[in-house]
């Protein structure tokens, strides 16, 4: 437990919206007044979306993860995804509305310019402001106060109250004492994209060297992919208040770059898709199938992929078999994938849920898809099918052991397929 630095657990933020609308009294009587009259607000913007009071957001739905001693993690996402929402309760700015955030260390954040600073106080002035804020004495910031303003670039400036620097001169210093005041997680908030180019590598640089050197955690938020690559070694993706990835930084910037959000749903709901006849799904039911992987349906080719099917019998069978025809994303096909062993027996009016293994080492990187196809079988070997929803499954194969030659069907042809093994079985 000692080398996590940060645990974030099932955090929710619910805001309401409408409650706090006007900056004066005066424009609050007015909004007031023409809700009595049925009138529409005098205050608001033209083009502007209008709240009712009362009506809520979900910021954040859920989140959770754990950021170990010396971390360097990025968190990407669209604008409005929950990003800074998530940094303002890590800094405790704001408390969240349900879940647990767990610190075990001192915070320097720089959520926006000019956070914790006060205009009417000078650049060095604010050293030790915000060094008493993190719990340091007179002394042990005057030990660090040369190096601060030296690597700030504002030393001419340093005793200027701070309200006349410009948005550069206000990040160079607020970094400054963020990087050398010894606090144990450093949180930033796109800060760094207001500093020229030539601050920014001294900026990634100086991080790079407190997290190695230190073993300080850093968590930076940024639209700059270039930066996330150069400063992280992990990434979060957020959308919609959500985590749909956490893991690889070049596997999240994939994924954050729309190419494939959504597109690899890990959760299928079969029981309203259309099925090719009405005998399909009328005795026996797939309801859903569940892909074993966070955010989106992505596995290494090296690892066997899992995923749940979970279906209901409406009559009494002995066995049920499964079986998918497996297609490239330009809809070639590539083998079948079977299960050889068939499930227990399938009672009339139960619900059943079976895990299944697939190897995928034969296959190479790419994107695949597959309709799902369930069958009974007599002792003759007859196979009846008897559900096929019509929705596609979709999940992307990443090579992290290249096999050399990539596989192409027009050259090839079709290929043997690992069949589908059962992991587990349970009655629901």
């Amino acid at each position: 437990m000692d080398d996590i630095m940060l645990r974030v657990d099932n955090v929710y933020k619910q805001y309401m919206l409408g409650q706090i609308g006007g900056t004066t009294l005066r424009e609050e009587i007015q909004r007031w007044s023409a809700r009595r009259k049925g009138k529409e607000d005098p205050t608001r913007i033209i083009g502007e979306a209008e709240h009712k009071t009362g009506e809520t957001f979900m910021a954040l739905k859920g989140v959770s993860f754990d950021v170990k001693r010396g971390e360097r993690v990025g968190i990407i996402g669209h604008n409005g995804a929950g990003k800074s929402t998530l940094l303002k309760l890590i800094s405790k700015v704001t408390a969240p509305t349900d879940g647990m955030i767990g610190l075990n260390g001192r915070v320097a954040s720089m959520l926006e310019v000019g956070t914790g600073f006060h205009g009417e106080l000078t650049g060095r002035e604010n050293i030790y402001m915000n060094g008493a804020i993190l719990g340091l004495t007179k002394k042990e910031i005057d030990a660090k106060l040369e190096k601060i303003i030296e690597f700030s670039e504002v030393r001419p400036f340093i005793d200027t109250p701070v309200k006349r620097y410009s948005s550069g001169m206000y990040v160079k210093l607020a970094f400054s004492v963020a990087a050398h005041l010894d606090s144990e997680i450093i949180i930033m908030d796109e800060v760094l994209a207001v500093g020229d180019m030539a601050f920014q590598k001294k900026c990634l640089d100086k991080m790079n060297e407190v997290s190695r050197s230190e073993g300080r955690t850093i968590l930076y938020v940024s639209h700059n992919m270039n930066t996330i690559r150069q400063l992280c070694e992990r990434v979060i993706v957020m959308d919609h208040g959500k985590i749909v990835f956490d893991g690889d930084v070049e596997e999240g910037i994939y994924i954050y770059s729309g190419v494939a959000i959504n597109e690899f749903p890990v959760e299928y709901d079969f029981d309203s898709a259309p099925r090719p006849s009405g005998q399909h799904g009328r005795d026996f039911r797939v309801t859903k199938l569940n892909f074993e992987a966070q955010g989106q349906a992505y596995f290494y080719r090296t690892k066997p992929i899992r995923f749940s099917i979970e279906f209901e019998g409406k009559k009494q069978f002995p066995s049920i078999k499964f079986y998918f025809a497996l297609r490239t994303s330009n809809d070639e096909n590539v083998g079948l994938v079977q299960t050889y062993e068939g499930t227990s027996g399938i009672e009339e009016g139960k619900k059943y849920k079976y895990v299944f293994e697939f190897d995928p080492s034969n296959l190479t990187e790419g994107d695949y898809q597959f309709f799902l196809d369930a069958f009974t079988y007599d002792e003759l070997g007859n196979h009846y099918s008897v559900d096929h929803p019509m929705q596609m499954c979709r999940f992307k194969l990443l090579d992290d052991q290249p096999i050399g030659l990539r596989w192409q069907p027009k050259y090839f042809g079709h290929i043997r397929l690992n069949p589908l093994i059962m992991v587990s079985e349970e009655e629901l």
